[in-house]
């Protein structure tokens, strides 16, 4: 058995704190322990990738945090040595469809920085237990995400991603609890892959394990990855995040019905809903609108209009007329002429932002700051796109992740990315996605699907405490959040 994980990754539970959030000194803190740590070769393919350039649109992730997402499922009754067994041996089968996750990155000598997938190419694959937590301890209703606890969840805790020159570009953690409930943790190079990329291997990792038929990735380097452009760091240590990684947050997922969220959509376009509308799983819609050129706000455009203006309402120390910042990235895949693979693989994302200031949002309704999401996000299309590509190109830089002036609100990940559907490995859908603490900081927010498939959303909030706790006081806000996600 392998020793416990380091300090650093030791968490307590619920029950080693008291009510005031301070630690009871007679509650030894239980570990989440890894007990074994294997590494996970590819299995062979018939035709293999050489070498990967990074694009226009994976060089500035470098400074960024590997991404950490996972899933709790109910126990699955298969034993623990053949549930490790049998995940170990699809996510090898799962590394031969997509290698470059097995990879490694690599300077060239004219500074380009391409994925090597050599005959070395291995991933960590660690399996923890957890046998004094259960389920109820990470999910707990009508309160803030228990960090200490989520953050155990996770191997490559705030790995920055240039390090993926020297340490493996993927990473794998199964922790088993004590009620019998895992957790399955997936964490990747953000250089690497985008939010699409992340999930499309996730899913293609499960569907391994029962059966399912594979969607092969596309390895074309079709986005920009033609560009010369490259991105230098002089003494060759490799960037740091943008963000203060260390300062104080507070974590809460809020649950948004659909209806809800069809609510906010009616009212953000000054109609009344009929019930017979479905368009509720945020990119979905406004990607749709964006390419077809409707003028209808939607449903997520609506969620996150709402969501701007009451955080701005409880940040109260800012000035009437600071201009605060709501960004969001868009998918690019298909807004190009042509349009590249939706399966291709790396990142084509690109972050957009729409301003207003304090006063505008505070003496404007909900429509006006929907409607000003809206045309941001239905500009971006082809030319949009060969602009920004091209304004990098010219002036190569790590994207500056985070809230330097406080007024900034940074939307990720996608309610319509396959969070629980696709993600079954054979005991029965997820009951929960969580991530850990990379690229976290105030204004950082996720939008995940609700877990049910019926058009709710889950929306991961990181604020500082002062501004948490006025927004868990807005009763104007919280009309339309429902019983606290799980």
């Amino acid at each position: 058995m392998a020793p416990p994980v380091p300090a650093d990754a030791v968490v307590e539970a619920a029950s080693a704190v008291t009510e005031n959030g301070m630690a009871r000194k007679d509650a030894p803190a239980p570990a989440i322990s890894v007990v074994s740590k294997q590494t996970v070769r590819p299995a062979a393919r018939a035709s293999a990738v050489g070498d990967l350039r990074l694009s226009v649109s994976d060089m500035p992730m470098l400074s960024c945090h590997y991404i950490q997402k996972g899933l709790f499922f109910p126990p699955s009754g298969v034993a623990t040595a053949s549930l490790v067994s049998s995940l170990a041996a699809a996510l090898s089968r799962a590394l031969g469809v997509f290698p470059a996750l097995a990879g490694r990155l690599v300077t060239l000598d004219d500074g380009s920085i391409v994925i090597r997938c050599g005959d070395g190419a291995a991933v960590e694959f660690y399996h923890a237990v957890a046998p004094a937590l259960s389920l109820g301890d990470f999910l707990v209703t009508g309160a803030d995400v228990p960090t200490r606890l989520t953050n155990g969840l996770f191997p490559m805790d705030r790995t920055v991603s240039y390090g993926g020159h020297a340490r493996p570009l993927t990473s794998f953690q199964l922790t088993v609890l004590g009620d019998g409930a895992v957790f399955v943790g997936f964490v990747a190079n953000h250089a690497v892959v985008d939010g699409t990329s992340f999930w499309h291997f996730f899913n293609t990792w499960a569907g391994l394990c029962r059966g399912a038929p594979v969607r092969e990735p596309d390895f074309r380097r079709n986005f920009f990855g033609e560009s010369t452009a490259v991105l230098r760091f002089p003494g060759g240590g490799g960037p740091a995040v943008t963000f203060d990684a260390d300062a104080p947050l507070r974590e809460r997922i809020l649950h948004f019905s659909a209806a809800a969220i069809l609510e906010l959509k009616a009212t953000a376009n000054r109609w009344k809903g009929t019930g017979q509308d479905s368009e509720v799983n945020g990119k979905a819609t406004h990607d749709s609108k964006a390419q077809g050129g409707c003028g209808q706000i939607s449903s997520f455009q609506s969620l996150c209009a709402h969501i701007w203006r009451a955080v701005t309402r409880a940040r109260r120390l800012l000035a009437a007329d600071k201009t605060t910042t709501f960004r969001m990235a868009v998918n690019c895949r298909h807004r190009l002429h042509p349009p590249i693979s939706p399966l291709y693989f790396g990142n084509a994302i690109q972050s957009v932002a729409t301003t207003a200031t304090v006063t505008e949002l505070a003496s404007n309704d909900l429509g006006w700051a929907a409607a000003k999401l809206h045309a941001t996000v239905a500009a971006h299309e082809d030319g949009a796109i060969r602009r920004a590509a091209a304004e990098w190109e010219a002036a190569p830089r790590c994207f500056p992740l985070g809230n330097p002036d406080g007024a900034a609100l940074t939307m990720g990940s996608s309610p319509r990315f396959p969070m629980y559907d696709g993600n079954d490995f054979g005991w029965g859908r997820a009951l929960a996605v969580r991530s850990g603490r990379a690229n976290k900081f105030d204004g950082k927010m996720s939008a995940f699907p609700g877990q049910a498939g019926d058009g709710s959303v889950d929306v991961e909030v990181c604020l500082t405490p002062d501004t948490m706790a006025c927004l868990l006081r807005d009763e104007a806000f919280l009309q339309f959040v429902s019983s606290p996600a799980p």
